[in-house]
C-alpha cells in the first residue's frame, strides 16, 4: 500500500517537474493566492488576510523529502474590516509591526503522509521568536493560464502567546483564545 502511495506520490510530483528531472523552484502567484487568519473576541468568531505573501518552494521531483520553503509575511499588509481592530493588530502589544514588519516561515524538508498530502517541518518566526512548527499540507498539479502550476492548500493552528502576540490587556485569553488558524489557498508556477 504504501509503495503505492509513493508512487502515485512521485507520478505527481514529476508532473510538476514539466519536462524536467531536476529541482524545480516555484513562485507564490499572489493574484491567485490567499492566506487566511481565524480567530475570536469575546466569543465572536472573525477573520482576517495577510496580503502580499510573498513564498519561493524548492521541490525536487525525484525527492519530495527535498522540499525547501521560504515565505515572507508583511504584516503591515494585514486586511480586516474594521480600521480600529487593524490599529490594535499592528500595535506595540500584538504583532508591534515597527519593530517586526514581517513574519517568516522557512523549511527544509518534507515527508509524504499519503498520495498529495505532505508535512513540511520548518520555523516560524512571529516578532521576535522562532519556534518549530509542522505544516501539514496538500499539493495538486493544475494548469494556470496554460502553464502547469502547483495548488498548495493547509489548515494549521498557531498559538499566538508563544509568538509574543497578546501582551499586557491581550494575553488574556479569555477575550482573545491563544488558537489562531491559518488557512493556507495558493497557486505556484515555476521560474
Amino acid at each position: 500500500m504504501m509503495k503505492s502511495i509513493t508512487r502515485t506520490a512521485a507520478a505527481s510530483l514529476l508532473a510538476l517537474s514539466a519536462v524536467s528531472t531536476q529541482a524545480a523552484t516555484w513562485e507564490l502567484d499572489q493574484g491567485q493566492s490567499i492566506v487566511i487568519f481565524k480567530y475570536s473576541y469575546e466569543g465572536t468568531p472573525y477573520q482576517g488576510e495577510f496580503g502580499g505573501v510573498s513564498a519561493v518552494f524548492d521541490i525536487d521531483p525525484l525527492k519530495p523529502s527535498a522540499c525547501k520553503f521560504d515565505v515572507t509575511i508583511p504584516i503591515e499588509n494585514i486586511n480586516v474590516d474594521s480600521p480600529e481592530t487593524l490599529d490594535y493588530l499592528l500595535d506595540l502589544e500584538m504583532f508591534d509591526v515597527d519593530q517586526w514588519p514581517t513574519a517568516t516561515f522557512k523549511a527544509e524538508k518534507c515527508s509524504l503522509d499519503s498520495v498529495n498530502s505532505f508535512t513540511s517541518e520548518g520555523t516560524l518566526t512571529i516578532r521576535d521568536q522562532t519556534h518549530p512548527i509542522a505544516f501539514p499540507f496538500t499539493l495538486e498539479v493544475e494548469t494556470c493560464d496554460g502553464q502547469v502550476c502547483f495548488h498548495l492548500t493547509s489548515e494549521v493552528t498557531v498559538q499566538r502567546l508563544d509568538f509574543g502576540v497578546g501582551q499586557g490587556y491581550w494575553a488574556n485569553t479569555a477575550t482573545i483564545p491563544n488558537d489562531v488558524g491559518i488557512e493556507i489557498d495558493v497557486y505556484a508556477i515555476q521560474k
